[in-house]
């Protein structure tokens, strides 16, 4: 098989892989208080050199706009952490007493965002949301909304500046080389998955036995098997927590497996998922991938379509034309099992300050700079599409409305039409530690390793979250 070697390749795989960091050895502890008083910022690092520049620009850019308002000149350490190693190191940080003044973490709105808020460990950012709050969109201000249980009261404790959802890529050209295209894919589900999986086997008579339908995460230790998992839940209408209304209790909703038909879909998905592990259409090391290995699986052409909760694998082949609007393609979702259109999980990203921060002020007078529309449109623009606006006038701009771009134009209206919900954490904060011990990756794991039924399986994991939610503080 064919399988391109360019430079683009290269820089996307080692900006997953490496955890490198700005003046710092990031296999060393967290970086101490700086005497100098520093502003200290976490940010996990983009998977491409524009998104990292982008985020040094506005800073560059707040630094001279407060030396024109005639604020103290201020140092800014910035430190940049792979996707799999910050988090760890600001919750080590947070327990010393230590946590930098502002973290941005692509995982901590799905792990540990509404446990540090419950536990009055962020700090209060309603002074920075107010003056934009009109501009946000209801869903990315229900997504900073948390519940404080030392104040016993809900506010704002995260600045949202993105926002993601799921999409399936795949080759174009690889498609073509056994007579199909885009029309020839059907739009119901057993249809549209068997026909990768028919392809694929066309495709593995001509390349060999190391070629796979489908990219699909099945390990514990990748967050893409959550977010991939979840959204193969929401597929077969496995609706684990019920939703409340209204911002101050949207925080509050039940859970809901303890229903007989909510759980017997729970086992369905889980089986289908599974099985296309078992009959061999997904690479038998998806059971121990990381983040990075399924976008990397994919550009090393291993796969004919994969799954990825944002648009970095397009992204990354921007520089080349031809690979990105020609052999590559976005795909939309096929219909659910019942025949309904696709709802697609939202998830929206945050920065968070923390309360034992000795720069709170310093801290919030950049997050108030930064939101302003054209920098956050600036910055948001500089992940080349990976992410998606969360103010709706940033979509004016021409590089959203690009029709005939064949990755962007799909998120658009994956957006704008489609049915979308956000994540379960935004319904009950307690979701959030089964995201973080991802829960259903291990149920995974315990039918494909373990061997248990999927039958088995689910119930473990039925009872795990049960436990969590127990667990959880509650705040009434």
């Amino acid at each position: 098989m064919r399988r391109p070697k360019f430079l683009a390749i290269l820089l996307f795989i080692l900006t997953l892989v490496l955890a490198t960091c700005t003046g710092t050895n990031p296999d060393l502890p967290a970086p101490s208080l700086s005497d100098s008083g520093a502003l200290r910022i976490w940010w996990s690092r983009g998977h491409y050199p524009e998104e990292d520049e982008a985020l040094e620009e506005i800073i560059a850019g707040w630094q001279s706009d407060r030396e024109e308002r005639g604020e103290p000149a201020l140092e800014v350490e910035l430190s940049f952490y792979s996707i799999e190693d910050i988090l760890g190191k600001t919750k080590s940080a947070v327990e010393a007493g230590n946590p930098p003044d502002l973290l941005f973490s692509s995982q901590t709105d799905l792990i540990l965002g509404e446990s540090w808020a419950a536990d009055g460990i962020l700090a209060d950012v309603s002074d920075v949301i107010e003056p934009v709050k009109d501009l946000y969109s209801d869903s990315a201000l229900k997504a900073a909304y948390f519940y404080n249980n030392v104040t016993k009261q809900g506010s704002y404790y995260a600045v949202p500046i993105y926002q993601q959802a799921h999409y399936l890529h795949y080759w174009r050209d690889l498609l073509a080389e056994v007579g199909f295209s885009e029309k020839d894919i059907p739009k119901d589900w057993n249809g549209f998955w068997e026909f990768w999986q028919e392809a694929a086997d066309a495709l593995r008579d001509r390349y060999g036995e190391d070629f796979y339908a489908m990219g699909f995460p099945m390990s514990v230790a990748s967050v893409d098997t959550y977010f991939t998992f979840e959204q193969i839940l929401e597929a077969y209408d496995v609706e684990i927590v019920g939703q409340a209304s209204g911002l101050s209790n949207h925080r509050s909703g039940k859970l809901l497996l303890d229903r007989p038909a909510i759980r017997q879909k729970a086992i369905a998905a889980l089986e289908w998922y599974v099985s296309l592990y078992q009959n061999g259409y997904v690479p038998p090391d998806a059971i121990k991938w990381l983040a990075a290995d399924n976008n990397v699986t994919f550009l090393n052409r291993k796969v004919l379509i994969a799954a990825n909760p944002s648009l970095s694998i397009p992204g990354s082949q921007r520089e080349d034309e031809d690979i990105y609007r020609n052999k590559m393609a976005t795909i939309e979702l096929p219909n659910e099992p019942d025949g309904e259109p696709p709802k697609y999980l939202v998830t929206v990203k945050t920065i968070v300050a923390f309360a034992a921060s000795k720069n709170q002020e310093a801290a919030k007078d950049f997050l108030s700079y930064l939101v302003e529309p054209e920098r956050l449109g600036f910055y948001v623009k500089g992940s080349l599409g990976r992410w998606f606006p969360v103010m709706p006038e940033l979509l004016a701009d021409s590089f959203w409305q690009d029709k005939s771009d064949p990755h962007i134009s799909v998120a658009t209206e994956q957006f704008l039409e489609g049915k979308t919900r956000p994540f379960y954490q935004s319904f009950n904060p307690a979701y959030s530690r089964v995201s973080e011990e991802n829960v259903w990756g291990k149920a995974m794991s315990r039918v494909i390793v373990d061997g248990l039924s999927p039958t088995e399986a689910t119930d473990e994991a039925i009872g795990r979250i049960k436990e969590i939610f127990a667990d959880w503080p509650s705040s009434e």
